[in-house]
């Protein structure tokens, strides 16, 4: 370290008594050096306050409280500035000059014009609303001269002093004659009577051009051509026989459709139409606007169908076709009771078969899986369990779902792709729920879901059941099953589809691959 900067008057020899505090030790070279750790400076010790330094630096007597405000109370301000009296030599010599500002706190008195002012009045210690900034101001009465106004008085107005003139008095002449005002009042009265009458005969004039009571619009006999299989045709048979199904409960409402089946009251429709929570009220509105409720026949999760019941008589019945034998570009028609609107008649083409499809559950039920008909008809949300009709009017599907551009649970509008239920399962469950108000279902006895290989797809036999039926005939976990049947089963939901439109106690053939070995195993199905 150097040594610059020391005071000379403390600089003596090192180790001398009379040397600086800060001279360096007898033997010392060069710079300090660390000492170790066994000979530091053992650390400070707080010192403790004495009585007198308590007394002079502590809380005052009784108060509990440290330095610093209580948690949640403000800081007061750092500085506050403290409004000094005016010195009494000041104000004495000062008094009645207005030079000083009034007291903290106290109003300002209004300044009121005074007598000269144009808004000065007598009251205006009363009124004194006038703007002071306005460059107008209420004028006086005019000031005449030799009849003639020449001016207005410097009054105020009516209500201040009346210092001008007085108006004209009793005498001076008027500006116009009775005669001259009669006049007035003949002339304007004729030129009125005039004006009317041309006016009048100018529309009259100009009705008559324009308008001609003895034509009439030529109308055709041909009538409009509504041939057999027309959509109108199709429209004006079945949509008697849909309707529009209105479901309440204490806290929900849903609406749907429906197609009547049964001249008995039987109406089919979505599962998941009629599927609450809590026991609906079930309301059915008919084409011709008549309503009647309705009761819960049965349900098919599974295939997301279900029949309802109503108690009225003299029903259309609907047609029910073929599914089977649709084909892809056959024209079909989608009526129902789309966003609340009975009786929509929407058109297209079948754009697909046999399209595989899962569909969530509704409170809780098992997902259901649908060999799907699918077309470009129209299909909003309130059109699930409507009819889907081909050229020949007869139903060939229960339309039941959408493709959806929105995000996972947000309901959209018709892009374009949409699904139906083939009418020939939904015969046979609408029968089942009839006869017995409940569905049996095929069961395999094994879940699955889709793999590939990159060249081939199936579904993997993700669970097998003991003792079920895919055990009882040697299938394993881990298979993939390729074929079902004469069906190609490319996917998990492919396979649920085609045991699904099997019956129980049917036995297939199933082709799989274990460990990239083909094998054959015949299932007898059981039922669920």
């Amino acid at each position: 370290m150097s040594d610059a900067g020391s005071d000379p008057a403390n600089d003596s020899a090192p180790g001398t008594a009379g040397s600086s505090p800060f001279a360096r030790p007898d033997g010392a070279e060069g710079s300090f050096q660390p000492l170790p750790v066994n000979e530091r400076a053992a650390p400070s010790v707080r010192p403790q306050a004495s009585e007198a330094d308590r007394q002079a630096f502590g809380a005052p007597p009784g108060s509990e409280a440290v330095f610093a405000p209580a948690p949640g109370h403000r800081l007061p301000p750092r500085h506050t500035p403290v409004q000094q009296p005016v010195p009494a030599e000041l104000a004495e010599l000062y008094a009645g000059t207005g030079a000083f500002a009034p007291a903290p706190g106290d109003r300002l008195t209004a300044a009121l014009p005074g007598p000269g002012s144009p808004w000065w009045k007598a009251d205006a210690a009363v009124d004194p609303w006038r703007d002071p900034q306005s460059p107008y101001w209420i004028a006086g009465p005019p000031v005449y001269a030799d009849d003639e106004v020449v001016g207005m008085a410097d009054t105020p107005d009516e209500d201040g002093p009346d210092d001008g003139p007085s108006p004209p008095k009793a005498g001076r002449r008027a500006r116009f004659g009775l005669s001259a005002l009669a006049l007035v009042l003949v002339a304007g009265l004729i030129a009125g009577l005039v004006g009317g009458g041309v006016g009048y005969w100018l529309s009259q004039r100009a009705h008559a051009v324009l308008t001609d009571p003895n034509v009439k619009l030529a109308t055709t006999g041909t009538p409009a051509n509504r041939p057999p299989g027309s959509v109108a045709d199709i429209a004006k048979r079945v949509s008697p026989a849909v309707v529009s199904i209105d479901v309440r409960t204490a806290d929900a409402a849903g609406a749907g459709s429906g197609v009547i089946i049964d001249e008995a009251g039987y109406i089919l429709t979505n599962n998941h139409v009629v599927a609450f929570a809590e026991s609906p009220t079930i309301r059915v509105v008919f084409a011709d606007r008549s309503s009647s409720p309705a009761k819960v026949v049965g349900t098919d999760p599974r295939n997301d169908l279900a029949v309802i019941k109503v108690d009225k008589t003299g029903l259309t019945v609907a047609s029910l076709g073929d599914s089977d034998k649709l084909a892809v570009g056959d024209p079909v028609v989608a009526i129902g009771n789309p966003l609340g609107l009975r009786g929509t008649v929407t058109a297209g083409i079948v754009s697909a078969l046999k399209r595989p499809l899962r569909l969530p559950g509704e409170n809780g039920e098992p997902d259901a899986v649908i060999d799907a008909v699918q077309t470009d008809a129209s299909i909003n949300p309130g059109n699930s369990g409507g009819a889907l009709v081909d050229a020949a009017g007869a139903v060939v599907g229960i339309n039941t779902a959408i493709a959806s551009l929105g995000q996972a649970g947000a309901q959209s509008g018709n892009i374009g792709v949409g699904f139906a239920i083939p009418v020939n399962t939904a015969r046979a469950v609408a029968e089942e729920l009839i006869h017995t108000g409940k569905v049996r279902h095929a069961d395999l006895g094994a879940s699955s879901r889709s793999v590939t290989d990159g060249s081939r797809d199936g579904a993997y036999l993700v669970q097998i059941v003991p003792n079920g039926p895919a055990a009882k005939a040697g299938l394993k976990e881990g298979d993939v099953v390729t074929l079902y049947g004469d069906s190609l089963i490319d996917s998990g939901d492919a396979l649920t589809v085609a045991v699904a439109e099997s019956k129980p106690g049917d036995t297939v053939v199933l082709r799989y691959v274990r460990n990239g070995v083909t094998g054959q195993a015949k299932v007898t199905l059981g039922s669920s």
